[in-house]
């Protein structure tokens, strides 16, 4: 008598270790995908050599410098990564935060209005040329490096324009002023740490059960719990300072606490991260970046995308100018000027977004952005002139680009692209 054999269930996808994942990223680093590897190595490496040759690097009061002095060219690096995602660039940015700073300006200044109405002005002004620069580069054919020059150029004009030939115009509305030069209270930036931690643990656990219940790969709990970890330590620490007294004479003036630009920046990457990695709009960034032809014959508006990405990148470099005239307190005819564009582009790319497009995470913005602060502010306190750093930081944009150039080939090579 022949009985049958009763087929026992098989997983669809082998269940994911600890040392499967870690093979896993040393096979993707072998095969020219770094991530975010080289900027967080460069920063790491940076604050260590600044910390041994000027040892205030490390101080409390420093290291709140260092979120203000870069919040706005990380802003603005931030918006820049939409482009570049698309294999395009915006040379125009950082004139256009001046552009919609000095529109701030003269809204509060000039016609007296409230601050959420000067910030809407320059939050629309930035979505009109947005708009503008998106239709010219998509519908008339012109190439973005040409159109966003021009733009470069003339915005120069149009700032000159605004603040009528190189008027100083002051920004005295408490409420933007705060947003570069005030606090959290201890307590509320804890409340903050805590809410961030819980969010990102809970994020974590919900992406692996999902895929777990899919019979994909899911992380596990070790590699989840090392991430949530880390995140406590580095995020703990980093409150623990800002909440130290940085005041010489707190009976006067006390300085401690959160800079209550760093939630603003932490909601904008969390947004934008989102809208990238988890909607059909940050899917069709990624299609039209990596083959636009494709993507056009998948069905994907690939016009309507680009112009969505010039919006998205003049939209975010407003709100740098709303950051970069609350740390003034003024807008000027240099506000959005002199190396601010040269920053913001190689933020994005020291941390890790492609020119070549298709290849890029919102963090890439805010690691690089953290890498050209330390550059600035380190050899600012070593006392080393412009110049200098102009080469430094010229030269590590130079080397992020020929590593990203290099891990594209070996990519290629490796059958991964």
């Amino acid at each position: 008598m022949s009985s049958t054999a009763v087929p026992e269930k098989v997983a669809l996808t082998p269940p994911t270790t600890v040392r499967g994942n870690v093979r896993g990223y040393l096979e993707r680093l072998r095969g020219g995908d770094l991530g975010a590897m080289p900027a967080v190595f460069g920063l790491v490496v940076l604050c260590l050599v600044f910390a041994v040759m000027r040892p205030v690097f490390l101080s409390a009061t420093n290291f709140a410098n260092l979120f203000t002095q870069g919040a706005a060219v990380t802003v603005i690096a931030m918006g820049l990564v939409f482009v570049l995602l698309l294999g395009e660039i915006d040379l125009s940015a950082g004139y256009t935060s001046g552009v919609c700073a000095a529109v701030l300006a003269v809204v509060l200044a000039n016609y007296g209005l409230p601050w959420y109405v000067a910030v809407g002005a320059a939050m629309l002004t930035g979505v009109v040329i947005g708009t503008v620069l998106g239709t010219l580069v998509t519908k008339l054919g012109i190439p973005s490096f040409v159109v966003t020059l021009a733009a470069f150029l003339a915005f120069q004009g149009l700032l000159l324009v605004l603040v009528k030939e190189g008027t100083n115009i002051s920004v005295r509305d408490q409420t933007i002023i705060a947003i570069e030069n005030s606090y959290l209270p201890p307590a509320l930036g804890w409340a903050f740490f805590a809410v961030c931690v819980l969010g990102y643990a809970a994020v974590q656990v919900v992406r692996a059960r999902r895929r777990a219940g899919r019979g994909l790969a899911a992380d596990p709990a070790a590699v989840i719990a090392f991430r949530v970890g880390l995140l406590v330590v580095l995020g703990g620490l980093a409150v623990y300072v800002l909440n130290l007294e940085r005041s010489r004479n707190a009976l006067i003036v006390s300085l401690k606490g959160v800079p209550i630009v760093v939630p603003i920046v932490v909601a904008l990457l969390i947004l934008w991260t989102f809208v990238l990695r988890r909607t059909a709009y940050g899917r069709h960034i990624y299609a039209v970046g990596g083959n636009a032809e494709a993507a056009r014959r998948a069905g994907i508006n690939v016009d309507r995308i680009k112009i969505s990405a010039f919006v998205l990148s003049s939209g975010m470099a407003s709100i740098g100018g709303v950051i970069a005239a609350s740390q003034a307190s003024s807008v000027d005819p240099n506000t959005g000027g002199s190396d601010v564009l040269l920053f913001a582009v190689g933020a994005a790319v020291i941390g890790g977004t492609s020119l070549f497009g298709g290849k890029g995470r919102m963090l890439d913005a805010v690691l690089g952005g953290a890498v050209v602060a330390v550059i600035n502010n380190g050899m600012g306190l070593l006392g080393y002139s412009a110049s200098v750093k102009y080469i430094v930081t010229g030269s590590v944009l130079l080397l992020a680009a020929g590593v990203d150039a290099l891990s594209r080939k070996r990519a290629a090579a490796s059958g991964l692209r």
